[in-house]
């Protein structure tokens, strides 16, 4: 009896739903566990953008987000044209052009300073210490600098005042907050961001090392033409990344770090959204401007994934 082309179909559509519901009933338990991670997205991540609208209207929590007047475009006017809103810019850039110029190339430096050294034991304690500051919060990270800061029991003051020299109001002074604030983020996250380089350079082929020796390659020549090199794909995609939060520099750490003194450069749309936000109860203006930092890290993400691309570099999508 001949095979028809539906009989040919149908066997190869039987065919295909047996190849499918093997390969799920294969990959269930993967299935299974990302279930926690896409919940987390799904309520804390997804969920709360239902909250943007109140950036549009003038939201009252009595009336709810349904009935709150509709005001459209009002809160961002009012914005840009605060008259704070140009000082809130410039500080917000400047603490992140000095974070990316300074602080981003710290856990590369570390990285590849760590795969130079032979000694296990030395590598793995300096590993430790340098991973250590990223377990500590920022209020035990500020109040160590405090206690060495300090204008009057502060370690460092305490060895100046001995040396004749008086004391240095480090914590108040308008320019020490960017140098603190640039070294406590050193301090705190370069050596656990190193983990990811330091992943990278261990995927580098050690026949590639061998040649250059043989070529009579230094050490520096090798971090340079084979080292870094093989970083670039992984440091193209981190600035990426973190060009996402280019206008964001974190509340927690600022707003530690901030006082009457220094407000001038310290204060910055994080610590602005919290003003009129939690303390005022501007709930709706406060939204706007937090939607304004979200948008404009949109923007630097896509921006900057595309110049990758042209550069023939591979983006994060």
């Amino acid at each position: 009896m001949p095979v028809t082309k539906t009989d040919a179909g149908d066997m190869v559509s039987i065919s295909t739903a047996k190849s499918t519901m093997k390969y799920l009933k294969r990959a269930l338990p993967f299935y299974v566990m990302i279930i926690p991670g896409l919940l987390y997205f799904l309520i804390f991540r997804y969920g709360p953008m239902f909250g943007v609208l109140i950036a549009f209207k003038n939201y009252s929590p009595f009336k709810g987000v349904w009935k709150s007047s509709w005001v459209g475009l009002d809160h961002f006017v009012r914005l840009f044209t605060e008259r704070d809103f140009l000082l809130l810019l410039k500080n917000t850039l400047v603490l992140n052009v000095l974070d990316i110029l300074i602080a981003f190339p710290f856990p590369i430096m570390i990285a590849i300073m760590l795969n130079e050294v032979r000694n296990k034991y030395f590598r793995g304690s300096m590993q430790t210490i340098m991973y250590a500051p990223h377990f500590l919060s920022w209020v035990v990270i500020v109040g160590i600098t405090v206690l060495f800061l300090g204008a009057q029991d502060g370690g460092l003051n305490m060895l100046l005042r001995e040396m004749g020299l008086g004391t240095i109001n480090f914590m108040t002074d308008p320019h020490f907050f960017r140098p603190i604030w640039v070294f406590q983020n050193i301090w705190q996250g370069a050596g656990w961001g190193a983990i990811i380089y330091l992943a990278s350079i261990a995927s580098i082929d050690p026949a590639l090392y061998e040649a250059a020796r043989v070529d009579g390659a230094s050490k520096l020549r090798q971090m340079w033409h084979i080292t870094l090199p093989a970083l670039k794909t992984v440091i193209v995609i981190m600035l990426i990344l973190r060009l996402g939060n280019f206008i964001e520099v974190g509340f927690e750490h600022i707003f530690l770090l901030q006082n009457s003194l220094n407000l001038n450069v310290s204060d910055v749309f994080d610590t602005y959204v919290y003003r009129q936000g939690l303390i005022q109860g501007d709930f709706s203006y406060s939204t706007a401007v937090g939607l304004f930092k979200s948008l404009v890290g949109l923007i630097m993400v896509m921006g900057a994934n595309a110049i990758a691309k042209r550069f023939g570099e591979e983006g994060v999508y």
